[in-house]
């Protein structure tokens, strides 16, 4: 497989909230970098184009924006 992204993200395990419109959905950030991340999400398909990523253990919160989704996971880049 061809690495096409800018930066290489690094694996991880880590719980995050996605926020948007006064709604909230778990996910599992799988892989993050300074410029993104990818996420297990149970359903995708609800998601807005642009929505906020909290990151628990980081204590932050980032603007973020969909670039991709394939079943349950989808690919996320930092506004």
């Amino acid at each position: 497989m061809i690495e096409r992204r800018a930066e290489p993200r690094r694996r991880v395990l880590k719980s995050g909230t996605i926020a948007f419109s006064g709604q909230t959905v778990d996910c599992t950030i799988r892989n993050l970098s300074t410029r993104g991340a990818a996420l297990d999400v149970a359903t995708p398909m609800m998601l807005p184009a642009s929505f906020k990523l909290a990151i628990a253990a980081e204590q932050v919160t980032r603007p973020c924006h969909l670039i991709w989704h394939h079943n349950q996971r989808i690919g996320i880049a930092f506004d």
